[in-house]
């Protein structure tokens, strides 16, 4: 009843005021920046030109994507041969 009405109320004007008073920090524009880097013809593939941690990303995916397809392969393999029974 009334007490779940009084909270709702307290919530509402919280969030509220919460949102129209947050300190909103100007950002500076990147975009020039970031598309002089990524432009840039020198031999680099697109996707390790973000630096350190696209060539750390791409080195752990590349590793987990060869971990897992062998793992696979070797689970058929031994789906494909099952153990015999004596």
């Amino acid at each position: 009843g009334w007490l779940f009405s009084v909270l709702l109320q307290a919530i509402r004007q919280i969030s509220q005021k919460t949102i129209s008073t947050a300190s909103r920090r100007q950002m500076a524009n990147k975009v020039p920046e970031y598309q002089k880097m990524f432009q840039e013809d020198n031999g680099i593939p697109v996707h390790l030109k973000g630096g350190t941690m696209d060539i750390l990303l791409y080195r752990t995916t590349m590793l987990l994507t060869i971990f897992g397809t062998g793992y696979t392969l070797y689970e058929f393999l031994m789906a494909a041969m099952p153990k015999k029974n004596q």
